[in-house]
């Protein structure tokens, strides 16, 4: 049996700097690592948070993630434990960046990246417009990595709005869940916990949702509240809304119990539209 594992989500209030920015990850990861956390996850944004898309093109890390990531490779392998950077913005051929999460091994390796498929073009109850694809590439594939406890589907923040790739996710054997996110403030009030819960229960998978919290340059408010959600629904640690770090132990078994007391996942049938 695939024994138990402490889990860590990441709090961050990210910026502009770069260089700022990836201290204070590499000092929340070593701190998390410190407590005991095998598997440590930061948020979308991680390294860059500004809400000019030409702040953030221009912020850009390279196509291969260059140094930056090299160091934060080279940080997971000397810490032993597994990382998942939410997300780096990362140069294209084309004028538009990527927004890329990252799973990293214990051993230093790069299991598997994972481009956010859903772009956030929306406008928000105060009237403020947002449009993502306008700066972002979006992705065109689902992925699911595989760690020491089982399979991971990830995914990034407002991907957590289309349930049908959760669903996918877990058909394909997924029993975690990563929504690494900077939930926007005005929305994450309204729905950050009744998506992440529903989504969790919906496929009796743990969720793990890093998030960014507090004010950012251009103009942007995040929500905070990063989650880890069990199978059944249950919030496991809230981190409310300061930098800071939470754990919960994370037990692989619950996965099976609960879908075998409630196995929805066996029981999604075809169907078609009719007209009346």
């Amino acid at each position: 049996m695939i024994r138990s594992f402490r889990a860590a989500c990441l709090q961050m209030n990210s910026g502009s700097d770069l260089a700022g920015n990836l201290s204070q990850l590499k000092n929340m990861v070593t701190e998390a690592s410190g407590n005991g956390a095998q598997f440590v996850l930061s948020p979308e944004y991680c390294l860059m948070m500004d809400g000019s898309g030409r702040v953030m093109r221009e912020g850009a890390l390279p196509t291969d993630g260059g140094n930056v990531l090299a160091e934060l490779k080279e940080l997971a392998a000397q810490l032993k434990i597994w990382l998942l950077l939410g997300s780096l913005t990362l140069k294209t051929e084309e004028e538009r960046i990527v927004n890329r999460s990252y799973l990293i091994a214990a051993d230093g390796s790069v299991v598997a990246t994972y481009d956010k498929i859903h772009m956030f073009d929306v406008t928000l109850p105060d009237g403020k417009v947002i449009r993502e694809s306008s700066a972002y590439r979006p992705g065109e594939q689902a992925v699911i990595a595989a760690t020491p406890w089982g399979k991971l589907g990830m995914t990034i923040c407002y991907d957590v709005r289309f349930p049908h790739l959760y669903r996918a996710l877990a058909q394909q054997g997924a029993e975690y869940l990563s929504v690494p996110a900077s939930f926007q403030r005005q929305t994450g009030k309204a729905h950050w916990h009744t998506l992440l819960k529903s989504r969790a229960i919906e496929n009796a998978a743990y969720v793990f949702a890093p998030a960014m919290c507090g004010d950012h340059q251009g103009n942007r408010q995040t929500y905070g509240h990063a989650l880890i959600v069990d199978p059944w629904g249950e919030v496991l640690a809230d981190a409310g809304e300061e930098p800071g770090i939470i754990y919960a132990e994370i037990e692989p078994a619950r996965v099976a119990k609960i879908r075998g007391m409630m196995p929805s996942l066996q029981h999604d049938r075809p169907y078609v539209f009719g007209c009346k």
